[in-house]
C-alpha cells in the first residue's frame, strides 16, 4: 500500500510510567518519553498529534474496568 504524500494521520502518543519511578507525580521517565514522542512528530508532517495518553501504574493484574 503507497501512502499519499498529501495524508495525514491523526495520532496519541502513548507513555508508561517506569516500577522505578514509585509514586511520583510525573517520573522523568514519563518526562522522557513525552519528549521523544514530541519530537517525533515535530519531524513527521504527515502525522498530526492529538493527544498524550499516560499509563500511570495500571498492568493487566490490577486493571479496574471503568464504565
Amino acid at each position: 500500500m503507497k501512502i499519499s504524500e498529501e495524508q495525514v494521520w491523526n495520532t496519541c502518543g502513548y507513555v508508561r510510567l517506569s516500577r522505578e519511578d514509585g509514586d511520583k507525580e510525573e517520573s522523568n521517565s514519563v518526562t522522557g518519553q513525552k519528549d521523544l514522542i514530541r519530537d517525533y512528530m515535530a519531524r513527521h508532517p504527515e502525522l498530526r498529534a492529538c493527544g498524550m495518553k499516560v499509563d500511570d501504574g495500571f498492568t493487566g493484574s490490577n486493571f479496574v474496568e471503568v464504565r
